[in-house]
């Protein structure tokens, strides 16, 4: 599978985005220039009122200059307005890019997408899931799952921050992930699933994971023993982020395992 240097899309939603919120009281230019492994595109103005590189997905954008916009838009150059941004995301993970970088100065806005794919095995991943599945992941959906693919977890307070949408969208997304088998929960953080685990790492690598998560709680509710005479299923809960269903296997777990403190986990069962 062959993926190209650059998305034609990516680059013409980039540039008509520039084309669309210059600062036409400026005499300055737009310049759009090629380096070895990426392009820079910058146009004179900075980012509208309440728009930062925070918020640049998801914020609601109004074109600096609404004529030149709609013109574009009835050429079929663009969808809709305020669209450009969240496409150019969207393509870029979709194609295992590096995120696009967005630097914002006080008479200019520049962009900086690359070249490079960083992983195509999650690319291909991603459009095996999509036609089996006949669906289309969304933006926050291959945010999250690239973001959990890198750093092994995700906990929810992140996911909303990194997708910049609200927390109803970023749960939504979460839950879709989950019902698709891509994400399952370990306490209070979501970590790929062994069939996905089995497409983009290794079965040593899932186990490794979740046997981390374990000796972590291990670990709480040993520390919790010391100082407590007894703890709860509900208490482990709360302790580690687990459900009921997770503190009563954990419980399982170190009532085999554990046998130096053997008296003490027997306390889970008073």
């Amino acid at each position: 599978m062959e993926v190209a240097d650059y998305s034609e899309k990516v680059f013409q939603e980039a540039l008509l985005n520039a084309l669309s919120h210059r600062d036409y009281e400026s005499m300055a230019s737009i310049y759009v220039k090629q380096y070895p492994g990426h392009i820079l595109i910058e146009n004179p103005g900075g980012f509208l009122d309440g728009i930062t590189e925070n918020n640049i997905i998801t914020h609601a954008s109004s074109p600096r200059n609404k004529l030149i916009a709609e013109t574009l838009q009835r050429l079929k150059y663009v969808q809709r307005t305020g669209q450009g941004v969240d496409i150019i995301y969207k393509e870029t993970v979709s194609m295992g890019k590096p995120y696009p970088i967005y630097r914002h100065y006080n008479d200019s806005v520049q962009l900086t997408i690359y070249s490079s794919t960083e992983d195509i095995d999650f690319v291909k991943f991603i459009i095996k899931e999509q036609e089996s599945k006949q669906i289309a992941f969304s933006l926050a959906e291959l945010m999250i799952l690239r973001f959990v693919k890198d750093n092994r977890s995700i906990i929810f307070r992140k996911a909303v921050e990194l997708t910049q949408v609200t927390e109803d969208e970023a749960r939504n997304a979460l839950n879709r992930l989950q019902h698709f088998s891509l994400l399952e929960t370990v306490g209070n953080q979501y970590m790929l699933t062994a069939r996905v685990y089995d497409s983009l790492k290794s079965g040593i690598e899932y186990t490794q994971d979740h046997t981390i998560q374990y000796l972590k709680a291990k670990r709480l509710i040993i520390e919790y023993l010391e100082k407590e005479e007894n703890i709860t299923r509900a208490n482990i809960q709360e302790l580690c982020g687990y459900n009921d269903n997770q503190a009563r296997r954990t419980i399982e777990k170190l009532k085999k395992l554990d046998n130096r403190n053997q008296e003490k986990i027997q306390k889970l069962y008073q």
